[in-house]
């Protein structure tokens, strides 16, 4: 059982449960940049949460199976269609053998995903999912269909990708390293998502924040951290950052506002507030029994 990748896809990669333990090891955590779009779509499919799916950074990825299934397509808002028809996302969808699914245009946000019934069957390396880029011609197995009762998210579960995005900042690493006023200026400006982004995190222009030290001895980076280079400009480490830098930090980014910004595009207008550590937790806590919770 197996999809046929039919294009030639810019960007396009298998994804599953990060590789949040090895850090000290060098290894880079990887996984799904928008964890929210990743665990809605296997959940749909009361699949096992950390299930392996594609991930579709850039329009345009087309493929056919060849054995009867179920899939799902969450994340950025696209043009989906099945054999040239219109379908919706964020729900459950019967394919049949000799289909051809399409992702035509992304309309708001990033990146789509798209989970199968059972999930893909992946080739694991020591640490882990590869994050194997999909090319032309490659050959994706899945495994055998269960049968399942159709599934559609609320659509005020749904997601919108704004151009105005708010992210929560635990004050960490060096934040005492930076003035009482570059602090103020920081929660109290706004920022715009600049053109250079990727997996690794997304740089940010606006007003030049100034840290006392040039750098620090490099150091074990979080998920979130928000690097202050030497230009002033925020950096914000997403899933597929370094493991260590020697940039001043002046703290770490909400996770949960972490996959949301992962969908956002250039231009969009960046806001920072501050959260306590204690109500991050909570936060994200909560959002990992919703997603990943079977029932």
């Amino acid at each position: 059982m197996k999809f046929e990748v039919l294009n030639k896809p810019i960007y396009a990669t298998i994804v599953g449960e990060s590789r949040v333990r090895h850090n000290h090891l060098g290894i880079k955590v990887g996984g799904a940049m928008d964890e929210y779009g990743f665990f809605m779509a296997n959940k749909l499919l009361q699949n096992n949460p950390y299930d392996a799916m594609i991930e579709i950074n850039f329009p345009n990825f087309t493929f056919k199976t060849n054995s009867d299934t179920t899939i799902t397509v969450t994340g950025a808002r696209c043009d989906l269609t099945i054999n040239n028809k219109p379908k919706n996302m964020w729900q459950t969808i019967d394919i049949r053998s000799g289909d051809i699914v399409h992702i035509g245009k992304i309309i708001d946000g990033l990146r789509v995903y798209i989970a199968v019934d059972g999930g893909f069957e992946t080739v694991k390396q020591v640490w882990g999912i590869s994050d194997k880029m999909i090319q032309k011609g490659d050959m994706i197995e899945f495994k055998k269909s269960k049968s399942i009762i159709k599934q559609r998210l609320k659509r005020k579960f749904i997601p919108k990708y704004e151009m105005i995005l708010t992210l929560r900042v635990m004050l960490s690493y060096q934040y005492k390293d930076f003035d009482l006023e570059e602090l103020d200026k920081f929660f109290n400006s706004s920022y715009i998502v600049s053109n250079e982004i990727n997996n690794m995190g997304y740089k940010l222009n606006g007003k030049a924040i100034r840290c006392k030290k040039d750098g620090v001895i490099s150091q074990g980076i979080s998920f979130g951290a928000i690097q202050i280079p030497k230009d002033g400009m925020p950096i914000v480490l997403l899933k597929h950052r370094q493991t260590i830098g020697g940039y001043p930090k002046i703290g770490v980014v909400l996770d949960v506002d972490c996959f949301k910004l992962s969908q956002a595009k250039p231009n969009t207008k960046i806001i920072f507030e501050k959260i306590g550590f204690k109500e991050a937790t909570k936060i994200s806590k909560k959002f990992k029994s919703i997603c990943t919770d079977a029932s």
